[in-house]
């Protein structure tokens, strides 16, 4: 059985060298293994021409299923990378894609509710992520990996050893960096192709105006109530979608505000900053490492799907997460007549 083993093997692999067409290998390999089978059915045993092709019709039998398996998993590959190549057509004449950008993105393109349209709206898209700690490492990371063409970063504080727990953008070597210089020299190491926008300041309302006016979705991961309130205000008066979150020692909480598409906005869910001292910060309470990668990375994926419209996002309905015990949940919330922000009557 060694020969015609071999002189299959020399037909595909010296064809290939030759640059035959792969059909006609397919094709001569094909009826050498024909001869084969007509060889064990209808030569008497014992037959020297038989026997050229095993002792049991069986082992060749076995040779077939091999063969087919690699026939077979060559044409897979081919199939996927048609179904890469038709995907990225959709993506138009101006999307600028280049190969390696395609291959770097073709588990999202092969998603049929993502594919190269979808895609081309995560790089035509633009997102300001306010604050890189804990939240916004996983937001960050995860949303140059899915390439975004903008991100912007506000922060107007400077890496500190306690973060390096679970601010997992940073590294030990950023620490006393601003957080938005040392987040921008890791999303520009993990994909070249975004355009990262680092802004070092502390976000008030007149540069919050200003600011939100360039992008198309705001992402909240501060842990200041006075500026997520003043956020959801900005956002509200430009008709931006919202994504916020918080979480403090093993809880966190997300949800979409977005009232000029019908859903809340964030002073509908809660009214009222609440008093001093009531909610403690994580640096008074504590928060277990991991539990802003599972919040943040939440984040991150309403943001594509939101963008790229894939699935059922957060908009009206509110999901808090509790990590010490595994448990998840979801509840409806609603606009308020009432709220001074997007209310009938807004102040």
């Amino acid at each position: 059985m060694i020969f015609p083993l071999f002189l299959m093997a020399a037909i595909w692999f010296g064809g290939g060298y030759l640059k035959a067409p792969r059909s006609l290998l397919g094709l001569l390999i094909f009826c050498i293994y024909g001869v084969g089978l007509l060889a064990h059915f209808a030569l008497p045993e014992g037959n020297a021409l038989r026997g050229y092709f095993g002792q049991f019709w069986g082992e060749w039998a076995l040779v077939g299923m091999l063969i087919g398996s690699v026939f077979g998993f060559q044409r897979w590959i081919l199939w996927l990378r048609h179904k890469v190549a038709e995907n990225a057509e959709t993506l138009g004449p101006n999307a600028i894609f280049r190969d390696v950008e395609i291959d770097r993105y073709s588990r999202h393109i092969f998603l049929r509710e993502i594919g190269g349209a979808g895609q081309k709206r995560l790089k035509d898209a633009k997102v300001l992520v306010i604050g890189a700690g804990g939240l916004g490492a996983p937001v960050l990371q995860y949303l140059a990996a899915a390439g975004v063409g903008a991100i912007g970063i506000v922060d107007d504080d400077v890496v500190d050893n306690s973060n390096l727990q679970r601010q997992v953008i940073h590294k030990d070597a950023s620490i006393d960096m601003p957080k938005v210089f040392s987040a921008e020299q890791e999303l520009r190491a993990q994909n070249p192709f975004v355009e990262i926008r680092p802004y070092f300041r502390r976000l008030d309302r007149e540069g919050a105006v200003e600011l939100f006016a360039e992008y198309d979705v705001i992402m909240d991961g501060t842990d200041n109530f006075e500026t997520r309130y003043m956020v959801n205000e900005v956002a509200v008066l430009l008709r931006k979608p919202l994504i916020s979150a918080a979480m403090t020692q093993w809880e966190g909480q997300i949800s979409l505000y977005d009232p000029a598409r019908g859903g809340p906005c964030y002073q509908c869910v809660f009214p009222e900053i609440p008093s001093p001292g009531l909610v403690p910060s994580c640096a008074e309470a504590g928060v277990v490492g991991p539990l802003p990668g599972v919040i943040g990375s939440l984040m991150a994926l309403e943001a594509v799907k939101e963008i790229t419209g894939a699935g059922e996002g957060l908009r009206g309905q509110l999901l808090m997460y509790d990590g010490l015990y595994a448990q998840a949940r979801k509840i409806s919330v609603k606009r308020r007549k009432d709220c001074p922000v997007c209310g009938e009557n807004p102040h």
